[in-house]
């Protein structure tokens, strides 16, 4: 398994490289469209979203790892702490699926 400090850089380094050519990785100020992709969450499950606009399903369990806390710190500095909007991670969904397959 790879530790939560290894797979952060991981995923920041792929940010970086993703970000080639742009200022800054952003979504549109309306994100009204986020809400209706997925009305219905399965009973202990949360949703967060990524860059490119995919929603993942995530047991409640998970938010104890370490690894989803520092996500969670890394969503909060990239776009800020909203209790109105959806949780968006700072990357696309190729990353995403990347770390839940690791945190399996």
């Amino acid at each position: 398994m790879i530790s939560p400090k290894k797979l952060l850089r991981m995923g920041r380094k792929w940010q970086k490289l993703d970000a080639i050519g742009r200022t800054r990785l952003s979504l549109p100020k309306t994100k009204v469209k986020f809400l209706a992709t997925c009305s219905v969450v399965d009973k202990g499950h949360f949703v967060v979203y990524t860059t490119d606009e995919h929603f993942f399903m995530i047991p409640l369990s998970y938010l104890c790892s370490n690894i989803f806390q520092m996500l969670f710190e890394m969503s909060g500095e990239e776009f800020g702490l909203s209790s109105d909007g959806p949780i968006i991670m700072p990357f696309d969904a190729a990353v995403m699926g990347y770390i839940l397959s690791h945190v399996q």
